[in-house]
């Protein structure tokens, strides 16, 4: 039987990018969001490699590029503001940061025209045979569908209906991450702000005219976490910050007081198959990569290859999952290998790695690749803070 109707769940990046896809090769999609709109929280993103060649195809292009950020480098800064390192954040090519919320309301326009799109529900339960999937919605009337495609996040209901709890697929990598916008603070445009104290990072971006707040902390996994419940994250934020420096108690007032925080653990999902029968996972609910991955480059590459592999084989939707699957974990593997430096890189667990890295980036030139600082990091526990910085010159100033 020829697959038409496809049901996504989720319209953050993966799923509009499928929606828009699915009904170019003739499939009917609907997409069905839990939120009443679109997310406006979440750090400035980029659009890079694959996600170029998908965004330009769909003709959004111009969009990205003009709803971009103009940041140009990351400072990192010590308790009085001072400059005490730096990295380019320069992107290459037709690459485009942008902030999260623009990202996804450009694709949410390229393929609203196109797909059917029910916000403020989601899916209650899933039952498939093999002739489709029933599926029931906690406001819509229930519906039958081809297909169903959960590419609704981390903590992904339709993988938790489909492949079971989220503790056998959701590893927490030892770090928790919080956003918010900061409207009303003047940054230069030009420059992302970066502060840290041992185990913990506050980030100050200046967006493209609404400024954002960042804060990553290292810390272990809890099992009672409820990524729901806004009083707790608060909580939890405050308690990780009180006695840090910078602008942090400012931000933490801000904290108590704001109605839009972005709260919850790094972590990466890891699944043996992204498809049990007529139900496939998509973009974070497959393989999320960390905060430091590409996560919605890789949305976006995975949402093409899954709607190009359905329209090869609409007949056969097994063998379509299977080849998207084979060609998208390829892209996503390395991705998943790298947290640890980027980790590392980014909330140093000591004042020591925080002088290492800093001096390793004094030493960088910006047209320099990030290996000398990773490099230098990977050292740290080997030798004295001057025997690795003359180690970090000599990489970094090879003989000619």
């Amino acid at each position: 039987m020829t697959i038409r109707s496809v049901l996504i769940s989720g319209a953050g990046v993966a799923g509009p990018t499928l929606a828009y896809w699915l009904a170019r090769h003739g499939f009917q999609p609907t997409v069905v969001e839990r939120a009443q709109g679109l997310r406006s929280s979440g750090s400035p993103i980029d659009v890079r490699d694959p996600a170029v060649s998908t965004a330009e195809q769909m003709g959004i292009m111009p969009q990205l590029r003009a709803a971009g950020t103009e940041v140009t480098e990351l400072c990192f800064v010590n308790n009085s503001g001072r400059r005490v390192g730096r990295i380019p954040m320069q992107t290459t090519g037709d690459s485009v940061e942008l902030p999260r919320f623009d990202l996804a309301t450009i694709l949410f326009e390229a393929a609203r025209d196109k797909a059917e799109f029910l916000f403020k529900d989601s899916i209650a339960t899933l039952h498939q045979d093999a002739g489709g999937v029933d599926v029931t919605f906690e406001q819509a009337p229930s519906r039958r569908f081809d297909l169903v495609i959960g590419a609704d996040g981390l903590h992904s209901r339709t993988r938790r209906l489909t492949f079971g709890p989220e503790g056998a697929y959701v590893r927490h990598m030892g770090v928790w991450v919080a956003t918010m916008p900061v409207e009303d603070l003047s940054l230069d445009r030009h420059k992302a702000l970066l502060h840290n104290s041992p185990g913990r990072a506050v980030a100050l971006h200046p967006g493209r005219g609404k400024a954002m707040a960042a804060f990553m902390y290292r810390g272990p996994g809890d099992e009672t976490f409820d990524y729901r419940n806004t009083v707790d994250h608060k909580h939890r934020l405050i308690t990780a910050y009180t006695g840090a420096g910078w602008h942090v108690p400012e931000l933490l007032q801000r904290v108590r007081e704001t109605d839009d925080l972005y709260f919850d653990s790094v972590s990466q999902v890891r699944l043996d198959r992204w498809s049990t029968g007529r139900v496939a996972l998509l973009g974070d609910a497959a393989s999320c990569l960390s905060l430091f991955g590409d996560g919605s480059t890789l949305a976006m590459a995975g949402a093409s290859t899954l709607a190009e592999a359905l329209a090869a084989t609409p007949a056969d939707h097994e063998a379509a999952f299977r080849r998207y699957e084979r060609e998208h974990r390829r892209l996503v593997a390395p991705k998943q290998r790298a947290i640890g430096q980027a980790t590392a890189l980014l909330i140093p667990s000591s004042r020591f790695g925080i002088a290492t890295r800093n001096a390793a980036t004094r030493l960088w030139p910006l047209a320099s690749g990030v290996q000398p600082i990773r490099r230098a990091l990977r050292q740290r526990r080997a030798a004295s803070l001057t025997k690795q910085m003359s180690a970090v010159q000599i990489r970094l100033c090879p003989p000619r």
